[in-house]
């Protein structure tokens, strides 16, 4: 295995052989061929003008590394060169190359197909393996995404030098949409969004712009005079598709390459024209553009207003405001601002919290620690140059819309009518101090559209950034995040301070509980002895009243009884001896001629009443 000083020579050598600048993609071609310098160079050169041998391993290798078109000829001319390859004698030992395979992945409406083939394979070859998958003639199709440019049919893969895994995309402009829905596909191409590269061509400078579908050429190029400065009537445009033939076609219907477009834009040099650049000119609508609207856009630079110009009112040809002049209800005139937000530059925006000022303050700041987020404001003007770049290209960058709809809470105001102007500032006095309220004031026109950035503290609200629109989606990136480590620092203090007191809390809640139940636990027990001796008295009491009864009965039958009859008595009498049920004996005379229940009654005397108790025979044993 290569050591990393080693590494660093054979990719030095191998870029000298193959001209390949990207380091990334020699790094990669190397790692395929386990960093077998021979093996990866023959992966990338016809092996067609000579020999070479490489110092690593005594091999040889075909190629044209010291050919007259060779990279690597001034390096290998110089005595101090460090290349490793020299100029041998032609031998039989021939290292075969290997053929390298491209992995392709094809891009076609809602499909993708995962193509495979080797790198001496043509372009041609990759559209006939798509006949087959996508049931598209090869001759109806545009292969697209190639970094080198729009190649032909019969280009050799292994000329345009690329890397082992590719992404392209067909178009098929001369086919008709799927047979779902015209309605259907024309609605879809509304709501996707186009790139636009535009380079402009005196300063060689690229803008990448996005746009919806919904947006027209017109806008698309007022839009690119806020960036180079160049009127739209004196833009003098390349790459327009001929289909595109008026300013007010949207970009959805125009013909443009979805999902990236290439565009030219430079200045006219004259306002005259000779005949034959004008019949030139009028093969393609968008070389010059002609729009009445243009007319009006830079009829300032004659001296004559937009808003007087054939006698047309300026509120007639500007867009809706975005947010109505004195507005009595606060929610309300953000409904409208994103409402007009969403027709300009689209659905892909940054969600706006519909509600009053002190309503966002509640929403972002006084819920619970782990759900408080910041506050961003952002501040419109119609009025200033930076406004359309800003909103279209950063404010709407879906990068920029996500970290804000995670992060943040945001809030927006129209600056541009003076009375809602002076409300802003008497709202932004009253919530952050009058320095802010100043530092708001003093911005010029040209600085706006302004991004404050608010954090909430335990008792004030304080602007951790002002953000002008002058900036880049990086710069306004990195200052978002930046905010956001200052958030998350107090975040976790305040955090940390709450899980205290609702410990704190929670103590004090369980004591408090814990207390009421033991309360509750002495009353109940209280209250079942207080319940337990009212049972018991209650007993008591019905014990008492039924020994008293019976103590009456029992004198009463005692009293009732007949006269005991003497030993001496003439007449037939029955002596009884009586045992009760505790061991005690009773004995009693009785007159033979008595009935049986003076029995009863004598034994009920004695404390034995014949309801609860019988009288027993013994012998024979039998019940009276």
């Amino acid at each position: 295995m290569a050591s990393n000083m080693d590494r660093e020579m054979i990719l030095a050598d191998f870029q000298a052989c193959t001209g390949i600048e990207n380091i990334d993609e020699a790094i990669t071609l190397l790692e395929q061929n386990n960093w077998d310098l021979v093996a990866a160079i023959n992966g990338v050169i016809p092996q067609e003008n000579g020999i070479l041998q490489s110092e690593y391993g005594g091999e040889t290798l075909h190629g044209p590394a010291f050919g007259p078109t060779s990279h690597s000829t001034a390096a290998s001319s110089t005595p101090s060169s460090s290349s490793a390859f020299r100029h041998v004698v032609p031998s039989r030992q021939i290292v075969e190359r290997q053929p390298r395979m491209l992995d392709f992945r094809v891009e076609y409406r809602d499909r993708n197909v995962d193509v495979v083939l080797e790198d001496s394979s043509a372009v041609g070859d990759i559209k006939h393996i798509l006949e087959n998958e996508l049931q598209i003639p090869a001759s109806k199709m545009l292969l697209k995404g190639w970094k080198t440019g729009d190649v032909d049919d019969s280009t050799v893969l292994k000329s345009l030098h690329l890397p082992k895994n590719n992404s392209l995309y067909v178009l098929t402009p001369d086919l008709p949409p799927p047979s779902s829905s015209h309605s259907g596909a024309l609605q879809e191409s509304l709501n996707q969004n186009f790139m636009l590269i535009v380079t402009h061509r005196e300063v060689q400078r690229e803008y990448n712009l996005n746009f919806s579908g919904s947006s027209t050429i017109q806008e698309v190029k007022r839009n690119v005079y806020d960036l180079t400065s160049i009127p739209v009537r004196h833009q003098l445009w390349e790459g327009w598709p001929s289909s595109a033939t008026d300013d007010s076609m949207t970009l959805a219907v125009s013909g443009l390459t979805f999902p990236c477009h290439r565009l030219t834009v430079g200045r006219r040099s004259s306002p005259v024209q000779t005949r034959e650049q004008s019949e030139e000119q009028c093969t393609d609508v968008h070389m010059v553009s002609d729009s009445d609207g243009d007319d009006f856009e830079d009829a300032t630079e004659f001296g004559v207003d937009d808003g007087e110009m054939f006698g047309v009112a300026s509120s007639a040809l500007r867009k809706s405001p975005m947010m109505p002049e004195n507005a009595e209800n606060e929610g309300d005139a953000l409904l409208q601002f994103t409402a007009e937000f969403s027709s300009r530059y689209g659905d892909c925006h940054p969600v706006y919290f519909i509600g009053s000022l002190e309503a966002a303050f509640q929403e972002a700041f006084y819920g619970k620690a782990r759900d408080r987020k910041l506050l961003a404001i952002y501040l419109h003007h119609d009025e200033s140059v930076l406004t359309n770049v800003f909103c279209s290209q950063m404010l709407c960058a879906e990068s920029i819309v996500s970290y804000l709809s995670q992060n943040f809470i945001t809030w927006a105001w129209d600056m541009t009518k003076e009375a809602n102007r002076a409300r802003f500032l008497t709202m932004c006095t009253r919530h952050f101090g009058s320095v802010v309220a100043q530092t708001i004031r003093t911005q010029k026109t040209d600085q706006f559209p302004l991004f404050l950035i608010i954090m909430g503290k335990r008792s004030s609200n304080e602007v951790l950034n002002v953000i002008q629109g002058n900036t880049t989606v990086d710069e306004l990136m990195m200052r978002l995040m930046a905010a956001m480590e200052i958030f998350s620092a107090q975040q976790q203090e305040d955090i940390k301070d709450e899980d205290e007191r609702e410990a704190r809390e929670n103590v004090k809640r369980e004591q408090d509980e814990a207390y009421r139940i033991s309360l509750e636990a002495d009353r109940a027990k209280r209250e079942a002895q207080e319940r337990e001796m009212a049972e018991q008295f209650r007993l008591e009491q019905i014990r008492k009243e039924q020994e008293e009864e019976r103590e009456a009965i029992r004198l009463s039958l005692e009293q009732s009884l007949p006269p005991e009859p003497k030993e001496e008595s003439t007449e037939s009498v029955s002596k009884l001896r009586i045992r009760t049920p505790s061991g005690e004996f009773f004995e009693r005379r009785f007159l033979a001629s008595s009935k049986l229940q003076v029995v009863f009654d004598f034994v009920a005397s004695k404390g034995y009443p014949w309801e609860e108790y019988k009288l027993l025979g013994t012998f024979p044993r039998r019940d009276s």
